[in-house]
């Protein structure tokens, strides 16, 4: 039986694009004899520890990634006509550093980033790319897009530039979708330009849905994303007459690239270099600075004596010992820094009306 990784896979958090459910994606991953299954969901990681610990569960490796968007010009130029084009970039953790570079670039684009979509652009990939492995994505890819309208140079230069980010962590994607008759002509180009610049390639089939038989529910969900209805034959969606975006088997997988056997190898070798843990059920909370020589327990309770008086000008026995008890859990507990930063805001917040 062949071997093959999914590593260009939307579930339910690619909103009102992906119809996959977690659970039962990475269910379907184990029937199909996977051992490692990607997420890659549009712009953002909402997804991400839900399915690493489904994954986990099913013995079954995960990749924690995502379809980042990218900007024409740098992501933070939001000028009508100008900046409401962009293209994909498949993102993929490789350890727990390209973890965090990962959740990095997704609130940038959010908060920096975002006009229309969630944007990053090349600048940041050079300062958050490490431990990130890149694949070139769909039609509409930062390589793909310009390479489908014969801007040869603008894609090879395009190319050029994720190389000299990513180093041989970055893969040409190619993807066999038989209605999509662009994604042939594509997949030509693609094959010279990997051939051209010494890229590997590798084979993904941009999976929505988890079985043929979804197709039909997934078109109801693009229309109405795009405020459309079904019977609109002016729609402009790749994936309109072509069931076939779903988790697709080994075997079919082998089949469809047999002339690029590469491709398929190169999903596991991908999956290989993959080795990250996300730690669960730890405290992860930011240090907060106290006066020197004090802990964070001598210093809340230097706050608590200071501003008793405000609330009780002569404070009993009873008050003083229930201080002490509430202290106690707080401390025991390990909440003692958590009431130092929400004092802090607290007090910030009033100083400022």
């Amino acid at each position: 039986m062949a071997d093959f990784a999914h590593l260009h896979n939307h579930s339910e958090f690619s909103l009102l694009d992906g119809l996959s459910k977690i659970p039962e994606m990475v269910r379907r991953a184990k029937e199909l004899g996977m051992k490692a299954l990607a997420i890659t969901d549009h712009g953002a990681m909402y997804g991400a520890l839900k399915f690493y610990h489904a994954c986990k569960e099913e013995g079954i490796k995960p990749i924690i990634g995502a379809e980042m968007y990218m900007a024409q010009r740098n992501h933070t130029d939001k000028e009508v006509d100008l900046d409401d084009e962009y293209n994909h970039l498949i993102l993929l953790a490789k350890n727990i550093t390209g973890y965090k570079n990962l959740m990095k670039l997704s609130t940038i684009s959010h908060l920096e980033g975002f006009y229309y979509k969630p944007r990053i652009d090349i600048e940041l990939l050079e300062k958050y790319h490490e431990g990130l492995i890149c694949l070139t994505a769909c039609l509409n890819g930062y390589v793909s897009e310009p390479l489908m309208h014969n801007k040869k140079e603008e894609a090879y230069n395009r190319a050029k530039k994720l190389h000299a980010i990513f180093g041989d962590d970055i893969y040409i994607e190619l993807q066999k979708h038989p209605n999509i008759k662009e994604q042939d002509v594509l997949n030509e180009k693609l094959i010279t330009l990997s051939e051209d610049l010494g890229l590997p390639i590798v084979a993904t089939n941009d999976c929505h849905y988890i079985s043929p038989e979804d197709a039909q529910a997934q078109d109801i969900l693009l229309a109405i994303q795009t405020q459309t209805t079904i019977n609109d034959e002016k729609r402009k969606l790749t994936m309109i007459g072509s069931p076939d975006f779903y988790l697709r088997s080994p075997a079919e997988m082998a089949g469809l690239f047999i002339q690029y056997p590469q491709a398929i190898e190169n999903t596991l070798k991908i999956a290989d270099k993959v080795d990250l843990t996300i730690e669960a059920g730890k405290w992860i909370i930011p240090k907060f600075e106290v006066p020197e020589g004090k802990t964070t327990e001598e210093y809340l309770r230097d706050l608590v004596d200071t501003n008793l008086k405000d609330r009780y000008p002569s404070p009993t026995k009873e008050i003083h010992d229930r201080i002490a008890y509430e202290l106690s859990i707080i401390t025991q507990k390990g909440y003692t820094t958590y009431f130092l930063i929400v004092e802090d805001l607290k007090r910030w917040a009033r100083e400022q009306g």
